[in-house]
C-alpha cells in the first residue's frame, strides 16, 4: 500500500505529457462519456478498467460489454472489455480499443495520386485488482499499444494503477484515484521516440441525502506544471446519474477543459457538455451518450453490456 501511495505522490515530479497516441485520453465508454468523462470514481462497470483497474472489483457479476463511437468524419471507435471475479480478493479484466480512421489518398510533392491508404489504433489491455481491506481496492493494469499510418508503425508498452476507496454511511463517499499511461514507445514512426500521455487522476462520487442521484467529480492533469495550483482547477469534470427506475438511469456531465479547448472565437455553443441514459434489465445494459464537440459537431457512443 505504501508504495503505491509514494508513486502517486512521486509521479508528478517524474513525468510529462506529450503529444503521442493522445487517444488513450478519449472517453471511451457511453456511461463516462455521459458523465463528462468524470469516472475514476465509478462503480459496477467492466468499462471501468479503461480509467481506473481498481474499479474491476466493484462489479456485482461478470459481464461483458461492447461499444461504439462515432466521431467526425470517419473516425469510428469499437472497445470490448470483460470482467472475472476469481474468488472475494482477487478480480481480473480485459479491455480492447480499435479506432479506424477511415481510408486517405496518398499523394506525392507535385500532387500525384499514389493510392489509398489507411490509419488505425489497437490498444490491448489486461487487469488485476486486489482487495487490500474492507471498501479498500488497489489495481493494475498493462497496455500494449499498437498504431498504424500506411506503411509506418509505432508500439509502445504502458501500465495503469488505480485505488478504490468507499466509505459507508447516510451520505456514502467513493474516492478513486489512477495513473494512467505509465510506459514507453518501443518502436517510432521515424527515428524519434516519444513520451506517452501520462496523467494522473483524482475524484470522487457522492450519493446526496434524499436524493436518487450519484455525482462525480473528477481533477485530470494534476501531473502537470502549471502557473499556480488554482490553475490544476481547469482541468476538471462533473457529471450526475439520476435513477429514475430500477431499470433506468438518466446522465449528464460537463467537461471544463474541452468547453475552453472546443472553444471558436468568442463562442463555445455547447461544447464539454453531455448526457445520455442507461437501460438495464437482468442480462443485459444499454448505454447511449451524446457528448457536444460545440460548433464543431459532436459524438454519438452507445454501449451493450450482457450479464452473466
Amino acid at each position: 500500500m505504501k508504495y503505491l501511495v509514494l508513486l502517486f505522490l512521486m509521479a508528478p515530479d517524474l513525468f510529462s505529457n506529450s503529444p503521442t497516441y493522445l487517444f488513450l485520453r478519449s472517453d471511451i465508454s457511453a456511461r463516462a462519456a455521459a458523465l463528462g468523462g468524470s469516472f475514476v470514481s465509478a462503480k459496477n462497470d467492466p468499462n471501468g478498467i479503461f480509467y481506473n483497474p481498481s474499479l474491476i472489483s466493484t462489479i456485482d457479476k461478470e459481464k461483458f460489454s461492447f461499444g461504439y463511437s462515432s466521431y467526425l468524419t470517419d473516425l469510428k471507435t469499437t472497445h470490448f472489455s470483460f470482467n472475472k471475479n476469481y474468488d472475494s480478493l482477487n478480480d481480473f479484466g480485459l479491455g480492447i480499443i480499435y479506432n479506424s480512421y477511415g481510408d486517405f489518398i496518398e499523394k506525392d510533392e507535385f500532387n500525384n495520386e499514389l493510392g489509398i491508404f489507411s490509419a488505425s489504433d489497437l490498444v490491448l489491455i489486461t487487469s488485476y485488482s486486489y482487495k487490500l481491506e474492507e471498501n479498500l481496492f488497489v489495481g493494475v493494469s498493462s497496455k500494449f499499444i499498437n498504431s498504424t499510418i500506411a506503411n509506418y508503425k509505432s508500439s509502445a508498452i504502458a501500465v495503469d494503477c488505480g485505488i478504490y476507496y468507499f466509505l459507508p454511511g447516510s451520505n456514502p463517499l467513493t474516492f478513486g484515484a489512477s495513473i494512467q499511461n505509465f510506459g514507453k514507445q518501443i518502436k517510432s514512426y521515424n527515428t524519434t521516440k516519444e513520451d506517452l500521455p501520462f496523467d494522473i487522476k483524482i475524484g470522487m462520487t457522492i450519493k446526496p441525502e434524499h436524493l436518487p442521484m450519484d455525482i462525480n467529480l473528477n481533477f485530470n492533469k494534476i501531473n502537470e506544471d502549471q502557473k499556480n495550483d488554482l490553475d490544476r482547477l481547469r482541468y476538471f469534470s462533473i457529471g450526475g446519474e439520476f435513477t429514475m427506475s430500477a431499470s433506468l438511469k438518466f446522465r449528464f456531465g460537463y467537461n471544463n477543459e474541452k468547453r475552453k479547448d472546443l472553444k471558436l472565437g468568442t463562442s463555445s455553443d455547447m461544447a464539454g457538455f453531455s448526457f445520455g441514459f442507461g437501460f438495464a434489465k437482468e442480462t443485459y445494459i444499454i448505454d447511449y451518450a451524446y457528448s457536444s464537440l460545440g460548433k464543431i459537431g459532436e459524438v454519438n457512443r452507445i454501449n451493450l453490456s450482457l450479464i452473466f
